[in-house]
């Protein structure tokens, strides 16, 4: 995947699920389609409304734990055969294709990679990975969709199809059971289309029998973020850097972080390629703050019992001075758990 330069779709216009003949390269439209919480019941009624000869590839990207049943779902959802990615596979026509647990999905010259590059936006596989390398690879025949979701994973990835001159399509807010992530685009992406799930999919059908536009050049920033997400850049060197060294540390590793300007989106990404929007941001370090509030709760109150049992025991020995100061310190300890307890109950109340 070398400098990640636009290719022809070679040998990926086979006949597809009901394609009767190949289309032209210019016919040709690479569908991407990102989502998170509340999105599987929106992709159902996309999936169940393409027809049967729809001219365009579809990839999917769906925030999934350890496992997923996505593609099965989805193959019994409509016409189109639907089926996980596979790593260096070509990819057909009128398929679809869902990225698996653990593995960003990513697109090069009609084949499909599957790659375990650093999280973003804590998670993999994320959206952006995907939609950077379509934008890379297909310019203007990328159709860029994101559906419902929370925090703001596909945002940057939305902004490279657009600056690569494809078209950008979200479900309307008031439609998303979470709208966080498309409020997100919405916000920082000059959006095309902004539809309720009950038209999505006869629009995307629609658009993909347009001729695609012109295609421009895509950031070096956006190449060298691609290249991270395949594990073709190992680390962040100064020399490759995308931002200001900034005073915050990753969440994830816990080194320097960049700040990188995007717009007016301001994201981060530190040395090993983790990478996080500002509200990702703030969502790590609450996580981290919770974990660490949790952590001290339980050592104080083992503490205080420890120091309350030794108390006791030393009592029994007929030690009236140092039981005192343990028994002391058990309240101290205890008046400690308290008030990390109630801070992490103000936090439930927010």
């Amino acid at each position: 995947m070398p400098g990640w330069r636009p290719e022809p779709l070679a040998n990926v216009a086979e006949a597809g699920a009901g394609q009767s003949a190949k289309l032209s390269v210019d016919q040709q439209r690479i569908i991407v389609i990102g989502a998170s919480a509340g999105g599987v019941d929106a992709l159902k009624r996309i999936v169940g409304d393409f027809p049967v000869d729809l001219r365009a590839t579809v990839f999917v990207v769906l925030h999934v734990g350890a496992e997923s049943y996505l593609a099965g779902i989805l193959d019994r959802c409509g016409a189109l055969p639907a089926q996980e990615a596979t790593s260096g596979t070509a990819f057909k026509m009128s398929n679809i294709y869902i990225a698996p647990p653990g593995f960003h999905l990513l697109l090069h010259d009609g084949h499909m990679l599957l790659r375990r590059g650093p999280r973003e936006n804590l998670a993999r596989p994320a959206i952006d990975p995907l939609f950077r390398s379509a934008a890379l690879s297909y310019g203007a025949r990328t159709i860029g969709v994101l559906l419902s979701g929370s925090l703001s994973d596909g945002t940057a990835g939305m902004r490279a199809i657009k600056a690569a001159g494809g078209l950008t399509v979200v479900q309307a807010p008031q439609d998303a059971v979470v709208p966080d992530m498309v409020e997100s685009a919405l916000r920082h992406v000059s959006v095309d289309h902004c539809v309720p799930i009950a038209q999505m999919g006869g629009l995307l059908s629609s658009l993909a029998t347009e001729p695609a536009g012109e295609s421009f050049p895509v950031p070096s920033g956006t190449r060298l973020e691609a290249a991270i997400a395949a594990q073709e850049h190992s680390t962040m060197k100064n020399e490759d850097r995308l931002g200001e060294l900034s005073v915050f540390t990753c969440p994830e590793c816990h080194g320097p972080l960049w700040e990188i300007e995007d717009g007016d989106m301001v994201r981060y990404r530190c040395h090993t390629g983790h990478a996080l929007t500002s509200e990702a941001m703030v969502e790590a370090q609450s996580a981290e703050a919770d974990e660490i509030l949790w952590s001290l709760l339980r050592i104080h109150q083992q503490r205080a019992e420890f120091a309350r049992r030794m108390a006791e025991r030393e009592k029994t020995r007929d030690r009236p001075g140092m039981a005192k100061k343990l028994s002391d310190r058990a309240k101290e300890y205890q008046a400690d758990a308290e008030l990390i307890e109630q801070i992490l109950e103000s936090w439930r109340e927010r």
